[in-house]
């Protein structure tokens, strides 16, 4: 099939994008952990689903609106948290938040974004939810300091992500020998008055964003995390509601309710962490049976 860069579904951006872009960075975006078993099953499971249309309804006037933790969206599609955007485009997640504020949509930036958090949401047009993605590391203090700065910039809800206590083995990655291009920067990391700075900033005061990948993931994350000591300690330092991402059980949605988080996001970290793990499409009916009435449910993986 001939793509002439004028794309009309998702898949053609996929063809597009992997002509365009530098082999390591298509890679990155595009790989599973180990086999890939999970990352095809999040996009196969959705073939065993049948749709039950019903006839002879008015749709003269619809509307795809709903709430999203009480406020209301355009539509149910939200923007997943997916790191280091300016792999793809030099504008980077400032144009990903463009394109969800202009289409009613939420946004998850990821704390691994190459756009600092606040000149993300400032693409916005003052409707749209921003959620701030979160890891906890072992200096706490590094995950508190993203957590304030969101808070500062106007982002309405924390997105902790519990399936990474360490990365995910991904062999795409390890055959391309992928790392980060070194003129990009993990502006999340950077001080803000630097970062922010409306005159720029020279690349001699950041790490790149190799370098801070690993000085922040990994082993430097907090593997002692756990249901008591991390959402207990993350409600002690913020009013913002909760959102925990990478649920797939019963038992975890139930767990998650018990600790007040305000919703679940049913994921499998696009199948790039634990391969063998159910697709989330699969997961999704018992994690809802769980959560009744009591908690929101969101997923990804497959969409």
């Amino acid at each position: 099939m001939n793509y002439n860069n004028q794309p009309v579904c998702i898949k053609d951006l996929e063809c597009i994008a992997k002509t365009a872009m530098p082999s390591g960075a298509w890679g990155y975006y595009d790989s599973g952990a180990n086999d890939e078993q999970t990352k095809y099953d999040n996009m196969n499971a959705f073939d065993n689903y049948r749709l039950h249309p019903r006839m002879l309804r008015d749709v003269s006037t619809i509307s795809t609106e709903t709430t999203v933790l009480g406020k209301k969206v355009r539509t149910p599609l939200g923007v997943a948290p997916c790191a280091m955007h300016k792999l793809a485009h030099s504008d980077g997640e400032a144009a990903t938040s463009r394109a969800a504020s202009k289409n009613g949509s939420i946004m998850i930036l990821s704390t691994y974004s190459t756009t600092s958090l606040e000149k993300v949401i400032a693409q916005g047009d003052g409707s749209t939810q921003y959620w701030m993605q979160l890891y906890v590391y072992q200096d706490r203090k590094v995950s508190e300091k993203l957590v304030r700065r969101a808070e500062k910039a106007g982002f309405s809800a924390l997105v902790l992500t519990v399936d990474a206590p360490m990365l995910g083995r991904r062999l795409v990655d390890a055959r391309n020998k992928f790392n980060p291009p070194t003129h990009l920067h993990l502006e999340n990391f950077m001080e803000p008055e630097v970062v922010n700075d409306a005159n720029g900033y020279v690349s001699d005061l950041a790490r790149s964003a190799s370098e801070t990948f690993g000085a922040t993931f990994g082993a430097n994350g907090d593997q002692s995390l756990s249901w008591e000591n991390g959402i207990s300690w993350l409600k002690s330092i913020t009013t913002l509601p909760i959102i925990v991402k990478g649920i797939l059980t019963a038992e975890d949605t139930q767990l998650a309710i018990a600790h007040g988080c305000a919703g679940v996001i049913v994921s499998n970290h696009g199948g790039r962490q634990l391969d063998g793990a159910l697709a989330t499409i699969d997961a999704l009916p018992q994690v809802v049976e769980a959560a009744g009435d009591k908690i929101e449910v969101y997923m990804d993986g497959g969409v």
